[in-house]
């Protein structure tokens, strides 16, 4: 095995400290990727993928991306509820892909534009 360098041990406290503030801390956006089974056969996996793909990009760290429970819109899936502090009522986007979840972090969370298109109408 090579022998670490000090480069090497500040990259892995860098990495560590990252991971620790995602778990941590106060949180202004959470989102949440709804993955039982019907969203993870449906997608929500890519869909998480992307959206800490975008949220690394974006080195913020007040934001939250969960994995959570069914919501009991198979016919929607994947789903992902976007909720922001100090705003009540949290937004559910419903059929979900990559593409879409990049564009909801990009205008809703980083942007504060609701992507009225995506949002689940709950009959």
């Amino acid at each position: 095995m090579a022998k670490l360098t000090i480069d090497d041990l500040k990259k892995i406290k860098e990495k560590a400290a990252h991971t620790l503030a995602l778990r941590g801390g106060e949180a202004s956006v959470t989102i949440t990727v709804h993955m039982d089974n019907c969203g993870i056969e449906t997608g929500a996996r890519k869909v998480m993928e992307a959206l800490l793909e975008a949220k690394a990009a974006s080195e913020k760290a007040d934001i939250r991306i969960l994995a959570g429970e069914c919501i009991g819109e198979c016919s929607t899936e994947p789903n992902m509820t976007v909720h922001v502090k100090g705003i009540e009522k949290p937004t559910v986007y419903q059929k979900m892909d990559p593409a879409k979840a990049k564009q909801v972090f990009e205008k809703h969370i980083l942007g504060g534009e609701v992507q009225a298109d995506f949002i689940l109408e709950k009959a």
